[in-house]
């Protein structure tokens, strides 16, 4: 089924039954033998409220065949097209009594190999010797980003809200958002489900309500090439 109208104009969908009940559990059980036996490492990040795992495609390579499934490739192909590539993945678990919350922002920012003089890249970031920068918004617009549910999601453990059609409005500050104008959505997706979303779409997270877990597999592709000597720090081609 083709949801790039809806993708278009809104900035997201929601598509269900995208895994198996058998796919989720081996996805969930790779983790967790990495995870269990992992002690220090520069990509984990743990604390009571959130556990994540950064480049989570190359610390965990052998979930790929099991997340792109023929499911998933054929709704990237059918609503994107060809030639998209990975550029970053996280894997984020937030416990049954988190009280992380994030509020409303756009992803700005693309994970790159070093730092170059570049017109219209710029907020430069290094965090464990991972570059990031703003890139020109017509990057940031080509691209999109999927996220996929490991658990039930509902607005009683995190589920994202978004600000319908906000990623039309390019780079913004939350401040010229007009709240009592705009119309807000909460993501709540099924276990096995995905929602896509484009980058420049204003998300947030609530705390949980519920001591329900929720275990989600954000990754972003693009198809763009960046300037001269500028890679992408996480590219994977092929999935």
């Amino acid at each position: 089924m083709n949801y790039s109208n809806e993708i278009n104009s809104e900035g997201f969908t929601i598509i269900d039954n995208v895994y198996s009940e058998n796919e989720i559990e081996k996805l969930i059980s790779l983790i967790e033998n990495i995870t269990e036996n992992e002690t220090e490492n520069a990509t984990f990040r743990k604390s009571q409220d959130l556990f994540a795992i950064r480049q989570f495609h190359k610390e965990i390579p052998e979930t790929l065949p099991y997340i792109f499934n023929q499911n998933l490739k054929d709704i990237i192909e059918l609503n994107f097209g060809e030639g998209y590539f990975i550029t970053k993945s996280i894997y984020f678990d937030k416990p049954e009594k988190s009280n992380w919350f994030v509020a409303y922002h756009q992803d700005l920012t693309i994970s790159v190999n070093k730092k170059i003089e570049a017109v219209n890249f710029e907020n430069w970031t290094v965090k464990q010797n991972q570059f990031a920068v703003q890139p020109p918004k017509e990057i940031l617009e080509d691209n999109f980003t999927i996220r996929i549910h490991i658990d039930k999601t509902t607005k009683d453990n995190g589920a994202l809200k978004v600000i319908n059609n906000s990623h039309s409005k390019g780079i913004l500050r939350i401040e010229k958002l007009d709240f009592e104008k705009e119309k807000e959505t909460i993501c709540e997706v099924e276990k096995g489900g995905i929602m896509i979303m484009k980058p420049l779409l204003f998300h947030a997270s609530n705390k949980t309500t519920n001591n329900e877990r929720r275990r989600v597999i954000h990754i972003e592709f693009s198809k763009q090439q960046l300037p001269d000597r500028l890679e992408w720090s996480e590219k994977v081609l092929r999935f």
